[in-house]
């Protein structure tokens, strides 16, 4: 009878940690238009909409330490490639990453797993980094944006 409390005990605290757990980056333009205005409004808003998926959340970056070593998609990191590491995107996802507060965006492509910092979405290389302006402060806000 104990160890049925008990484990009754164990499995509602995980239900109710993981079940209250907030998302790490926020999804937009998932397809759906939840607030959609009426009549004219909604046209006009349906023809400005795309079909891409957006991503936002907080960038980093990474190199130095890592140039040389193999990727989770098992190439060679290098630095000064415009790669980045996403948790969950394919390998080869090519994104258009938008730094919110000054506008620059990149192109770079999905090669490696990570950022295993919480709270951020991507890790970009240090090439990536110095393009989009963002090297120097280490990390920025930014938008992703699915392009193949």
């Amino acid at each position: 009878m104990q160890k049925i409390i008990i484990s009754l005990l164990i499995s509602s605290a995980i239900v109710s940690f993981f079940g209250c757990a907030s998302p790490r980056y926020a999804y937009l333009n998932d397809g759906k238009n939840n607030n959609a205005p009426s009549s004219k409004t909604a046209a006009s808003a349906n023809k400005n909409q795309t079909n891409k998926h957006e991503l936002r959340g907080e960038a980093s970056w990474y190199g130095p330490g890592y140039h040389g070593k193999t990727t989770a998609n098992g190439e060679k990191f290098n630095q000064n490639d415009m790669t980045a590491a996403h948790k969950t995107l394919p390998f080869n996802t090519k994104l258009k990453v938008t730094d919110l507060q000054t506008g620059r965006s990149v192109i770079v492509r999905v090669n490696d797993r990570g950022p295993y910092v919480d709270g951020r979405i991507i890790d970009l290389s240090k090439k990536a980094a110095e393009r989009l302006g963002i090297k120097e402060k280490g990390t920025a806000s930014v938008k992703l944006e699915i392009i193949k």
